[in-house]
């Protein structure tokens, strides 16, 4: 199975990138965990920003892989706890089809990139900083990934 991490931004700090990168080294052969940026538009004095969120979702959308399931990243999303995201990639994996992950820049995903989602999850009721989300949700999947593999990681 693929999961396509897509995120508005580029050029993150260098302990971002690291973060990322080593939860989604660890995942197995069966599970690879994929960054797609999205340059984010630039937020400039007088800048029309839900434009520049509308170029964004254009550029999200075009990222979605055929046939993805497609799970928006939103304060308003449901929570899942590690073991519900666990068993939601169970059942992924069981379908067959690879999952788009949709992030943000710092106001948020457009209504356009909202509308396309088959699923809206909430990492947590505080309000994240965008560049750490990637880091959390690598862990998570790493760590659910852990669980559906018995892997002692998440014990």
């Amino acid at each position: 199975m693929r999961i396509r991490l897509i995120s508005v931004g580029s050029k993150m700090p260098g302990w971002i990138e690291d973060g990322y990168k080593e939860y989604s080294r660890r995942l197995g052969h069966d599970l690879k965990l994929e960054l797609m940026e999205i340059p984010l538009g630039k937020r400039s004095k007088g800048a029309d920003v839900n434009r520049l969120r509308e170029k964004e979702a254009g550029l999200m959308k075009a990222a979605i892989g055929q046939g993805d399931l497609v799970v928006t990243m939103e304060i308003k999303g449901q929570p899942w706890s590690t073991e519900q995201l666990a068993d939601k990639m169970g059942d992924w994996q069981h379908s067959g089809r690879n999952v788009s992950l949709l992030v943000g820049g710092p106001e948020g995903l457009h209504t356009n990139c909202m509308a396309l989602a088959d699923l809206r999850w909430s990492l947590s009721a505080l309000t994240l900083p965008h560049p750490l989300v990637r880091v959390v949700v690598s862990e998570q999947v790493y760590r659910a990934w852990s669980i559906l593999k018995n892997h002692p990681y998440h014990k």
